[in-house]
C-alpha cells in the first residue's frame, strides 16, 4: 500500500490511500457485441477483453456515496473490462463515462485519477427501506433532449442484514493528461443478488443512450446485484508501465 499526498484542491486534502466508508452500490454485467465495444474505447493503450468469441463484457455500476473524503455524492459508472495491449493477464475495467452530480468529485477524478467524470443530473430515489422497495436511478445528461431521461435503471431493494460482502482488489485503467493509467482498488462487493428479470433499463434519445444502444441495450443483465454499508479503497495511480513492470 503506497501512502501518498497529492497535494490540496479547493482547499481539501487528496491523500492515497483514499478510503470510502460507506457507500449503496448496483452492479449490472452485460455480455455484448466486442465490435461497438472497440468503437467506445479511446486511445491505443488498451484492448477489449473477449470474453467469449466475438464478445466483450459491459459492466454498469450505480453508487450512492454516504461517507467519501470526496463528498456524498452519485455516481453511474459505465464501463467495459480491457486490458492493457500485449498483457491480456492484466483485465481491468475503464470506464468511458462516469456521471456524477457534484463539482468536487468530477474536478477531483479528472484531475488526480484521469477518470472521465462530468456533472449531470444525476438521482437516486428509495421508494421504501431495505426489503421493501425499489431504487430507481435516474441519469439525464446535458445533451439529452428536452423532457427525455437517457439513462433511468430501476430494481429492487433487498435486505442486507446478515449478508457478509466480499472484499475483491480490482483494477480501473484511464488516462492522465494522455498517459495511461492503472487504478487500484480493493472493495467490498455487493452481496446479495437481485433477478436480473427485475431490472428495468430505459434511454433516452442522446449520444450516451445511443452508445449503449449500439451494445444492445436495454436488455436483461447476465448478473445483478446489490449493497449496503459497503466500503472501498483506492490506491495511488500508478502509469500503465509501472504497473506492467510490477507485474499486478
Amino acid at each position: 500500500m503506497d501512502d501518498r499526498d497529492w497535494g490540496e484542491l479547493d482547499g481539501v486534502a487528496i491523500r492515497f490511500p483514499m478510503v470510502v466508508e460507506e457507500m449503496r452500490s448496483a452492479t449490472l454485467t452485460f455480455t455484448v457485441p466486442i465490435g461497438p465495444a472497440r468503437a467506445l474505447l479511446p486511445g491505443d493503450a488498451f484492448e477489449v477483453l473477449e470474453v467469449a468469441p466475438d464478445r466483450a463484457m459491459l459492466v454498469i455500476a450505480l453508487c450512492d456515496y454516504v461517507r467519501n473524503p470526496w463528498g456524498d455524492y452519485d455516481e453511474v459508472n459505465l464501463g467495459l473490462l480491457v486490458h492493457p495491449v500485449g498483457h491480456p493477464e492484466l483485465a481491468g475495467a475503464f470506464q468511458w463515462r462516469m456521471p456524477v452530480d457534484q463539482e468536487f468529485t468530477c474536478k477531483a477524478g479528472n484531475l488526480v485519477m484521469g477518470l472521465p467524470k462530468t456533472v449531470e443530473d444525476l438521482t437516486f430515489d428509495y421508494s421504501a427501506g431495505p426489503g421493501e422497495g425499489t431504487v430507481t436511478v435516474r441519469l439525464v445528461m446535458s445533451d439529452e433532449p428536452a423532457g427525455s431521461t437517457t439513462l433511468l435503471v430501476r430494481l429492487p431493494r433487498p435486505s442486507v442484514e446478515g449478508v457478509e460482502p466480499a472484499v475483491e482488489s480490482a483494477t480501473t485503467y484511464s488516462y492522465l493528461d494522455g498517459v495511461p493509467m492503472s487504478l487500484g482498488l480493493d472493495m467490498q462487493l455487493p452481496p446479495v443478488p437481485v433477478d436480473p428479470s427485475e431490472v428495468e433499463i430505459e434511454l433516452g434519445r442522446g449520444a450516451l443512450a445511443e452508445e449503449l444502444r449500439s451494445l444492445g441495450l436495454p436488455a436483461t443483465a447476465d448478473l445483478a446485484l446489490w449493497g449496503e454499508g459497503l466500503g472501498a479503497t483506492f490506491q495511488v495511480p500508478r502509469s500503465i508501465t509501472e504497473r506492467v513492470e510490477a507485474g499486478s
